[in-house]
């Protein structure tokens, strides 16, 4: 049996709070009645897209935009989060 302990691996991850913006314009053939429920509508919009263009989608443009953003100006919930993930990353590994 070997005492000697095994190195421990580092991960430095870094996180921070990022700003997104997403403009996207497209056709999409789908049922009428989804049209009423808005989160329904985004739902499939969202599955929409990331199975990507098909007979039934079509992208017509799409823009995206990130930048960094102090987290002071995240919500107290969030500022929680980020405290949580790096303690983690200090004590997980």
């Amino acid at each position: 049996m070997n005492s000697k302990a095994l190195p421990r691996q580092v991960n430095n991850i870094e996180v921070g709070v990022y700003e997104c913006e997403i403009h996207l314009k497209f056709r999409l053939i789908e049922e009428k009645s989804i049209l009423g429920d808005r989160d329904q509508l985004l739902q499939v919009l969202l599955d929409a897209l990331t199975e990507g263009s098909d007979e039934f989608l079509e992208t017509l443009q799409s823009s995206v935009k990130a930048h960094e953003i102090s987290e002071l100006k995240t919500s107290p919930e969030m500022r929680r989060q980020l405290m949580r993930l790096r303690n983690c990353t200090d004590n997980c590994q």
